[in-house]
């Protein structure tokens, strides 16, 4: 009863007209970044923390925290619709988790049948955001009376844990991506000791002891480093953009894509609850479960329905599923989990046990505010497709300045530093380079973010158990999560030891 007494508080918060407004800005904002190929949601929500911050000055705290995630959330699920805009008009994912919508979601287009793939796409992006948010509803308490039992031997286990799982799964390289998780666990210790007072790696510049903020870093690092991306590598977009005719799909259509949806947005939010697993992972699934139970495979890849309906669902499901670790936690499972994370920080709120405890009026806002942003996307969705369908065909000569634009202006309205001005350059350009050579800049974010949170909760672990570090295997649950993290890092290795040795074996 308890909690749907606070999800009617949640809507009570949610329905205020400028909450209501904030979230309809983050569902069209996220939509359009979604169909811009090489924003994503992870640039989209980061470039947007300073607007945000800017809106919300004249709010009390906690309602500035809340408008401000009720927008940045609405960028991140509108971002998961937009990217099946671009892979079906263009055979260009807006993001990652959208690959594989393109495989049959651009044959269908080439078959004159574009409307019909981008209506499915968003019916089951807004069943499975349904979905996620029950899901959401039901688990957030249970988990957070568990969580609360934590200590901070747990905590610290569970944190590495979640920095495994993300490392373990962003971009082709594992050594890549756990030299990356290392320099954010190092950049987050620049600036004063928290316990000590001490200076770390300061070199006695003033402006460092306060730390390296995790905004000028996101911003720089994705937003930024996509406009040097775009810039020097000269990309244009191939391919001519397919019509869309038709666009509400056929009886056939929804009998065809029903079962699909439903199996996606429960696949996708199970995948999504797990740490580094994400939306990308959720879709590629679904989509080879699909084809497995298929009474005719062959025909995915050729145009099928079911193969952009079972996807879309599940990438949708994933992004809610990937709230709940972060909510009840404090576990980010994804960098644009870690980047609304850092926001929450940003209005001194910690994500974890305690949040639905001391700061109800954020957590079921927020809640409530997706299933409103979910309506919203459908409305938007349906009637706007060829209207969206033509933000694709906006020039980067225009798009580039206004990135670069809300970029400096966002950073320096919140810092006022012309260091952070300078930083944020330096990491645009840093970050060109790390993703030219791929490695990838989630897991450094990740690092960035649970850092101190990592540092604190070890030190406060030995300052109980009087510097012994058996303390984090003593406790049942640390040494479960600590287990859990070494077969995280080490199955994959195996397996790929195995195939090598099964291909040489056979080479003999």
């Amino acid at each position: 009863m308890d909690t749907i007494q606070f999800l009617t508080h949640g809507f009570a918060e949610a329905l205020q007209w400028h909450n209501l407004l904030f979230a309809f800005v983050g569902v069209l904002i996220g939509t359009a970044v979604g169909v811009l190929p090489g924003i994503g949601p992870m640039s989209g929500v980061a470039l947007l923390i300073p607007v945000t911050a800017t809106l919300t000055s004249g709010l009390d705290p906690e309602s500035a925290a809340a408008s401000s995630i009720i927008l940045l959330a609405g960028v991140y699920y509108g971002a998961m619709y937009g990217g099946s805009t671009t892979s079906i008009l263009l055979n260009t994912p807006g993001e990652s988790s959208s690959v594989v919508t393109a495989l049959d979601g651009y044959q269908m287009a080439k078959q004159g049948r574009a409307g019909a793939a981008l209506s499915i796409s968003a019916i089951g992006s807004f069943f499975a955001g349904i979905v996620a948010l029950i899901g959401l509803t039901i688990l957030a308490e249970p988990l957070s009376s568990v969580a609360l039992s934590f200590g901070p031997a747990e905590y610290f286990s569970l944190m590495i844990l979640g920095l495994c799982a993300v490392s373990g799964l962003a971009g082709k390289s594992r050594t890549k991506a756990l030299i990356m998780t290392v320099v954010g666990l190092l950049i987050a210790t620049i600036g004063m000791d928290n316990v000590s007072g001490v200076a770390r790696f300061t070199y006695e510049i003033p402006v460092l002891y306060s730390g390296i903020e995790f905004l000028t870093v996101a911003v720089g690092l994705f937003a930024l480093g996509e406009v040097f991306k775009t810039i020097l590598e000269k990309e244009k977009t191939e391919g001519s953009i397919a019509r869309v005719e038709r666009i509400l799909p056929t009886k056939q259509d929804m009998k065809d894509s029903s079962g699909p949806i439903v199996r996606g947005s429960l696949l996708g939010f199970f995948i999504g609850i797990l740490p580094g697993a994400g939306a990308t992972l959720a879709s590629f699934f679904s989509y080879i479960m699909e084809k497995k139970i298929s009474k005719n495979p062959s025909k995915f890849g050729q145009g099928a329905i079911e193969g952009v309906a079972a996807p879309e669902a599940a990438n949708n499901g994933a992004s809610g599923g990937a709230m709940i670790p972060l909510l009840t936690l404090g576990i980010p499972g994804s960098g644009t989990t870690a980047i609304l994370m850092g926001a929450l920080i940003m209005y001194n709120i910690q994500p974890g046990p305690l949040f639905f405890t001391d700061h109800p009026q954020v957590a079921w806002g927020l809640i409530a505010s997706m299933f409103i942003g979910n309506v919203m996307l459908l409305i938007l969705n349906l009637p706007l497709v060829k209207i969206f369908a033509k933000i694709i065909e906006t020039p980067t000569k225009y798009l580039l300045p206004i990135i670069i634009a809300i970029s400096i202006f966002g950073v320096y309205a919140v810092q006022f530093t012309v260091f952070d001005l300078l930083l944020l350059i330096g990491c645009g350009v840093i970050g060109y380079f790390l993703t030219k050579n791929d490695y990838p800049v989630a897991p450094l974010v990740l690092g960035l973010v649970l850092g101190p949170m990592i540092e604190n909760n070890m030190r406060r672990a030995l300052t109980t158990s009087n510097g012994d570090f058996m303390i984090f295997i003593e406790k049942p649950i640390s040494l479960i999560f600590i287990l859990i993290a070494l077969l995280w890092m080490t199955i994959p290795i195996i397996l790929k030891m195995k195939g090598r040795n099964v291909v040489i074996n056979e080479e003999a």
